[in-house]
This record gives structure tokens, C-alpha cells and sequence, in this order.
């Protein structure tokens, strides 16, 4: 197999997406991104299309990129009209882009349906579009749209496509599963086929509506393709693209590929990247880039990853950028227990086997009454701190009201807090958006003149999630909520049928985390 050129299709079939929308200077930010990891092609967008990817355009060529060239989409030029009148077909050489992709119908079903007219019309709209850019000294790569569908519809015809768009210029026929409703073995039937008629290089460009457009570009470069084209996270259209985030790790790692110009260990910031700046979650299930893609929850796995890690990762997360965890749950071991303690920062040489036992009962009791440190760091800290260290915070709670009030046709909530801080009795009240909101300000307007500190910090989410849905209101809650200061953030969780003082709960450590924990007992960030 050859190494594959890769393409990146972000910033134009990735803005497809459900939810995706990006800026001009957000996908300029991403171009620069994929720059630095190393991908050769990245597509910017359709500058006839809309504004926003016109404005790309001209803004684009004032950056310098080191490994990536920029490309430009388009459909070929419309029926009636030539290319040379098209306005969309001058946008593209307006674009700057030394490269374009056009795409054009190779189903016989779509020139019908969609476009309307005849099957040689057609491929006279490919032959002339091509033939006026590569006379204006453009490349052109050609994306043959619903490609494997045409071909198992009217395989001559779609074979056809790509022949006028090789005698024309094209520089590459990729073949597009648009649908994404093909499996592994018809892309390796169909390639076959392709490979003994068109000598120009082929490449690959999947959808992910059956979930196979990973397992469909590496078949198609098992055939020979020699590009595969793909979004970061797989973002797109319906059920999104083929995942470069999986794909550039499994050329590397499983088919051995060099791939020199790749930052293989900065996938996973990629990853991240990406989905901050398109304001996306993250998806902690991904392979390769996921928060729990290397995360070990079961005690015997996680017994055997302490001695080796190869007894249950099949390559290590540092490869890709990602890091190990290990949870600890009802589920946990006492190994779970001694590597968690560890990741929080205690000297396991500190407990005995006796603690060891107790604090491992002690954890499966909280998470069968609904607790769940998986994701609350901080109030697993809290917890060992209170069993272990006769640690106290400086405040005490002595106890706190909430009021709700009807006015006009509003509502609000007041919230009373009554505190014990260095033998001061403090009282404060405030009022807020809600019940879990006015606690949050009293609490703050009763601690902020003893602890200054607390003003950097802010919650940044609040999560409620019902244990027990089959009680109706009476259900138990769970609720986290992840905080934050000026460097670190950090997750807390409370439990009750009452779900204001579940939200207590998790408030209440948060501050306490946040004021003293950090500060007498250092801990790595969640």
C-alpha cells in the first residue's frame, strides 16, 4: 500500500453538521491547526456558495502554512451557461486556491431526478468545467458524488464520469460513498473494478450512516486509493464523516505507515481543539481521542494495567496525545483505589490495608445511595480527607432558607445562609435565578470578606441527573457541578431526594475544594 495523502474536509462538509457553525476566524483558527498537525489538503469551502466562505478565501492567502495547501469546492458549472460565464466558476479562480475539488453527479439516478437533464449533458458539465480550470492553470481534483451507489445502479455510466473527468485534467477521482450506505466489501467489489479502467489516483470519501465510513476508507486504501478525505471527529452531515481522529492513528499504529508529516501525538488536543472552537462536547467514547478511550474501571482490568498496560490498551494514550485514568466506583478494586489515591496526589504508603478496605466499603455504600465519583474528583478528595486526615474547612454551616416569591407576573428566590466562620457567626442573604443560584450568592457574599480567593472563582455547569425515576417527584437526584478559577477546574457532586440539597451538597464542596483543599493538599486537575 502506498501512504495516503490525507484530506481534511472540516471547514466545508463538516460545517454540515448538525449544530456546527463556525466563523471566518474560526475556521482560519482550525486551518492553522491542521497546519501544524500536518495534513496535506485542507478544504476550506465553497466560495460561491455564501459570503462567509468568500471572505475565508481572501483572508487565507495572507497566511503562510508549512505543510497543508488550501482547496476549494465547488459543484461543476450549471446547465446552460459556460464555464467561463459561471459565477460560481469564477469565484473559484478568484479564490486563490491553487487547487480545487468539483463534484459532479455519477449517478445515473441523480443526473435524472436531482439535476434533471440528460446522461451525456452531464458529463459535458464535467469535461467543460475541468478543461476551463486546468486551462487557468488550477489543479482539480474531481469528487464523484454518490459514486458506489451509481455504480451498483449503472456501473458503465458511473465508470463513465470518471473517464471524462481523467481525459479532462483531473489530477485524482475520488470516489464518494454521499450516502454512506456501503459496507467494506462493496468499496472493495466497486475499486476493483475502477482501478482496471482509470489510471489516474484514486481517493476516498465516506459518510458514516451505516458507521462504516472508518472500515470504508481503510478498505479503500487496502485497494489502492491513495487519498482519503475525512472531518476532524467525524463531523458532517446526518450522521457525519469519516474520522481523521481514528483513521491517521490506525494508519500509524495498525498499517505502519511513517506518515512524517503528521503530529500523531497531537491528536488528541486536535480533537479537543476543534470541538472547543465549534462550541461542540466532546464525545468521551471516541477511539484513540475520547476521555474514556484509555479509562479502566473494573478491578480485575485495572489490577492487570498497573503491572502491564498492554493487558487491556491496544496502543498507549500518550501515542495520541490522551491520557490513562482510572475510576473508582462499586465496581473498583482495592488496585482502582491505590492508582486513584496516587492520580489525587496522597502517599499511598500513608494507609494500611485496614484504610485501604474501609475507604473501598465506604465508596461502594456513597454509590448506592446515588453517589458517583467517576467525574467528582474533588468530592472524592473531600471524602478520603474527613475519613483519613481530621480535616475541616475554616467555615461551618449552621443552617440555610430558601424563600420563593410571586410578584406582578415574575418570580424570585431568596436565599438565607447562616455560617460559623473563625467562631463568627455570619449571616448573609441574597437573592438569585432560582434556588441553586441565590444559595451560590449567599454563600459567596458570607465567605468573600474572610476569603478573598473566592472571587477568581465561578461555576461553569450544573448537571441533575434522577436516580430513580419510577418515585415521580420523590426521586432521588444526583447533581455535579464543575467550577472553576483562573487555572484549574474541578467536579463535585451531592445526592437527595431533595434537590436543593443535593445541589447544597455539591455546592458546599465545591467552595471547600476550591478555598482549601488545593492549597493544603495538592491535587492534579480533573
Amino acid at each position: 500500500m502506498k501512504e495516503p495523502k490525507l484530506f481534511d474536509t472540516t471547514l466545508r462538509d463538516g460545517t454540515q453538521g448538525e449544530n456546527v457553525s463556525l466563523t471566518v476566524e474560526d475556521k482560519l483558527k482550525i486551518a492553522k491547526k491542521l497546519d501544524e498537525y500536518g495534513i496535506d489538503y485542507i478544504e476550506g469551502g465553497w466560495p460561491g456558495s455564501n459570503p462567509k466562505d468568500e471572505e475565508f478565501f481572501k483572508k487565507v492567502q495572507s497566511m503562510s502554512f508549512k505543510n497543508s495547501e488550501i482547496v476549494a469546492f465547488s459543484s461543476t458549472k450549471r446547465y446552460g451557461i459556460k464555464a467561463e460565464d459561471d459565477p460560481n466558476i469564477l469565484k473559484l479562480v478568484s479564490s486563490g486556491a491553487k487547487i480545487v475539488t468539483i463534484f459532479a453527479k455519477s449517478w445515473d439516478f441523480h443526473v435524472s431526478q436531482a439535476l434533471g437533464i440528460s446522461l451525456d449533458d452531464n458529463l459535458k458539465l464535467i469535461e467543460d468545467t475541468i478543461t476551463f480550470l486546468k486551462r487557468k492553470g488550477i489543479e482539480v481534483f474531481f469528487d464523484a458524488e454518490h459514486f458506489f451507489d451509481g455504480f451498483y445502479h449503472n456501473q458503465q455510466y458511473a465508470i463513465k464520469t470518471l473517464e471524462v473527468a481523467q481525459n479532462s485534467g483531473a489530477s485524482i477521482a475520488v470516489l464518494c460513498d454521499t450516502n454512506g450506505g456501503q459496507t467494506p466489501s462493496k468499496i472493495k467489489e466497486a475499486i476493483e473494478e475502477v482501478k482496471a479502467r482509470i489510471k489516474i489516483p484514486l481517493g476516498i470519501h465516506a459518510h458514516n450512516d451505516s458507521g462504516l465510513a472508518v472500515a470504508n476508507s481503510l478498505t479503500a486504501l487496502q485497494e489502492g486509493v491513495e487519498q482519503i478525505q475525512g472531518t476532524v471527529g467525524g463531523l458532517g452531515e446526518r450522521c457525519g464523516n469519516a474520522d481523521l481522529c481514528i483513521i491517521i492513528p490506525n494508519l500509524k499504529f495498525k498499517y505502519g505507515f511513517r506518515l512524517p508529516k503528521i503530529n500523531v501525538e497531537k491528536t488528541t488536543s486536535l480533537y479537543n481543539y476543534v470541538f472547543e472552537v465549534a462550541n461542540l462536547t466532546p464525545d468521551n467514547r471516541v477511539p484513540y481521542v475520547g476521555r474514556s478511550a484509555f479509562t479502566h474501571k473494573g478491578g480485575v482490568h485495572v489490577s492487570a494495567i498497573l503491572k502491564n498496560p498492554l493487558t487491556y490498551e491496544h496502543v498507549s494514550p500518550e501515542w495520541v496525545g490522551n491520557t490513562r485514568r482510572i475510576l473508582v466506583s462499586e465496581l473498583s478494586g482495592k488496585s482502582n483505589l491505590k492508582s486513584k489515591l496516587e492520580e489525587l496526589g496522597f502517599d499511598i504508603t500513608q494507609f494500611s490495608e485496614e484504610q485501604f478496605k474501609k475507604l473501598t466499603l465506604k465508596i461502594k455504600e456513597y454509590e448506592h445511595d446515588g453517589y458517583q465519583f467517576e467525574g467528582a474528583d474533588a468530592s472524592l478528595k473531600l471524602l478520603v480527607l474527613r475519613e483519613f486526615f481530621d480535616y475541616t474547612p475554616n467555615f461551618q454551616v449552621e443552617n440555610f432558607n430558601i424563600l420563593h416569591y410571586n410578584f406582578g407576573e415574575g418570580t424570585g428566590t431568596e436565599a438565607i445562609v447562616k455560617l460559623k466562620i473563625n467562631d463568627e457567626t455570619v449571616h448573609a442573604v441574597a437573592e438569585g435565578d432560582g434556588p441553586v443560584n441565590a444559595l451560590d450568592m449567599a454563600l459567596r457574599k458570607a465567605l468573600e470578606d474572610f476569603f478573598p480567593s473566592l472571587k477568581s472563582m465561578k461555576l461553569i455547569d450544573y448537571k441533575v441527573r434522577v436516580l430513580d425515576s419510577a418515585s415521580g417527584t420523590a426521586a432521588k437526584v444526583r447533581v455535579l457541578i464543575e467550577t472553576s478559577d483562573t487555572d484549574k477546574t474541578w467536579t463535585t457532586v451531592g445526592v437527595s431526594t431533595n434537590i436543593i440539597q443535593a445541589s447544597w451538597k455539591a455546592l458546599l464542596d465545591s467552595v471547600e475544594y476550591g478555598l482549601f483543599v488545593d492549597n493544603l493538599f495538592p491535587v492534579k486537575e480533573n
